[in-house]
């Protein structure tokens, strides 16, 4: 009695399924489509265009799975034909399927991925604002060249402007990544990978480092902030004018393994150090104040150094993980007593 229902059970369980998966997925907040900006908007149409074909070739399979099940049931024994030699029309067939496929998603994928090596369309015209974007874990720090101001864990740009950003790492490879506006693009020790971004209208955007560098990992986020241009040439001035200059004992503490809150300065740390050209100074820094992995490992800092974020102004994270002094102290202390 069971066999005769069987293949109606598999279809119906298949069917339910999906009906669940789409339910589901419809209540998620999925922000990757609902994109403020062009770049953001040229990878979701790629998405969605993934998923049309998806959903297309889900139908036909299902489709023919049913009519499978249905035709060659059990309960009808003169279709079976166990010593039938296959077809090799339908081997070329299905072959070459899987094939047009792929031709059919590389070429518009092909085309937006050099698009996007360019600024947008519309504001080709201004003059990209160049911002250096370097991951440390777990934190991320970003220059501004030509305003000479530096944040961490929060980059404002103007709306409607290109925005150059200049990926890199100081020790552990990570992903650059803004659902919203655009992304992602790994930053390397050594390397830089260049990326366009643009908002397109006011807002903050949640960023985040979408690539897995310890436990530490998941507080490496950051606040893209769009902003009406009047209120960023303000912010500039006003960085430029009353926030502090970033010294190199301060950048060395950033150096360290831990979680920041956010900070700004009035000068960048391009003057001490470019990562794109030298990939161990942050492992330098490490030896220089005692840290290694195994004695400040990510679970200690993701929970001790890890105190949210506060105004973009604070500056409480200079005096960042006493450990960290303590542990320089006792490594001067050792060497001393080793002489």
């Amino acid at each position: 009695m069971f066999n005769k229902f069987k293949p109606y059970l598999i279809v119906l369980i298949s069917l339910v399924s999906l009906f669940f998966i789409i339910i589901f997925s419809s209540g998620s907040d999925m922000i990757i489509l609902d994109p403020k900006g062009p770049v953001g908007a040229v990878q979701k149409d790629l998405i969605m265009l993934s998923i049309y074909y998806m959903i297309g070739i889900m139908v036909v399979v299902l489709a023919f799975f049913t009519f499978i099940l249905l035709k060659y049931r059990s309960s009808r024994n003169g279709d079976y034909k166990p010593e039938m030699h296959g077809s090799t029309k339908l081997e070329i067939i299905w072959t070459l399927i899987p094939v047009l496929i792929v031709i059919a998603l590389s070429i518009p994928n092909t085309k937006a991925l050099y698009e996007l090596r360019e600024a947008p369309k519309a504001t080709a015209h201004k003059d990209p604002i160049v911002i250096h974007a370097t991951a440390v874990d777990w934190k991320w720090i970003f220059s501004y060249p030509e305003e000479g101001i530096e944040t961490v864990n929060y980059v404002n740009v103007p709306e409607d402007h290109p925005i150059l950003f200049k990926v890199t790492a100081a020790d552990s490879m990570a992903s650059f990544w803004v659902p919203q506006i655009g992304g992602q693009i790994y930053g390397m020790p050594g390397m830089v990978n260049d990326l366009y971004l643009q908002a397109d209208e006011p807002g903050t955007y949640a960023g985040r480092n979408s690539n897995f560098t310890g436990e530490g990992m998941t507080h490496q986020k950051f606040d893209f902030v769009a902003m009406e241009e009047g209120k960023y040439e303000d912010w500039v001035e006003d960085v430029q004018d009353s926030e502090p200059k970033l010294d190199e004992k301060t950048y060395e503490k950033l150096m360290l393994p831990g979680t920041v809150e956010k900070m700004t300065f009035s000068s960048t740390h391009l003057s001490i150090v470019d990562h794109g050209k030298n990939p161990e100074y942050a492992y330098a820094i490490r030896d220089k104040y005692g840290v290694t992995e195994k004695s400040h490992g990510a679970d200690v800092n993701a929970e001790s150094g890890h105190s949210g974020h506060g105004d973009h102004g604070s500056h409480e994270g200079h005096d960042m993980d006493k450990d960290h002094e303590d542990s320089h102290e006792q490594h001067e202390s050792n060497e001393g007593h080793d002489h």
